[in-house]
């Protein structure tokens, strides 16, 4: 769903990560959108796992060191920024260990 905002919310997502100073951020977030859509997409039908898997841990630790950057925050704005980051590097756990089940998987479309 947030490869999804991330095309029709471009503008204000844009303007967040310029707040973040992340370089040429509408082409950034349209590059993470899709990567968000595309990695989702493959892991929902089974196919394309390991870049599936790449896609989504590859943003998710972008996302992590360049836009929830709890430490360098005033310690009254550190909290939601941490849990978000913390939440990144637990998604990231749980894509990796995506990669050791069995795959396809019961209802893939990989053949």
């Amino acid at each position: 769903m947030n490869g999804y905002n991330h095309f029709t919310k471009t503008d204000m997502i844009a303007g967040y990560a310029k707040s973040k100073n992340i370089p040429s951020p509408r082409l950034s977030v349209l590059v993470s959108g899709a990567m968000l859509f595309l990695g989702g997409l493959g892991i929902i039908l089974g196919i394309y796992i390991e870049l599936s898997v790449s896609l989504l841990v590859i943003f998710l630790l972008a996302a992590a060191f360049s836009i929830h950057t709890f430490w360098s925050l005033p310690p009254e704005q550190k909290m939601m920024d941490m849990m978000l980051f913390m939440r990144n590097l637990a998604l990231t756990g749980a894509l990796l260990m995506l990669l050791e089940l069995s795959t396809p998987w019961v209802w893939s479309l990989a053949f």
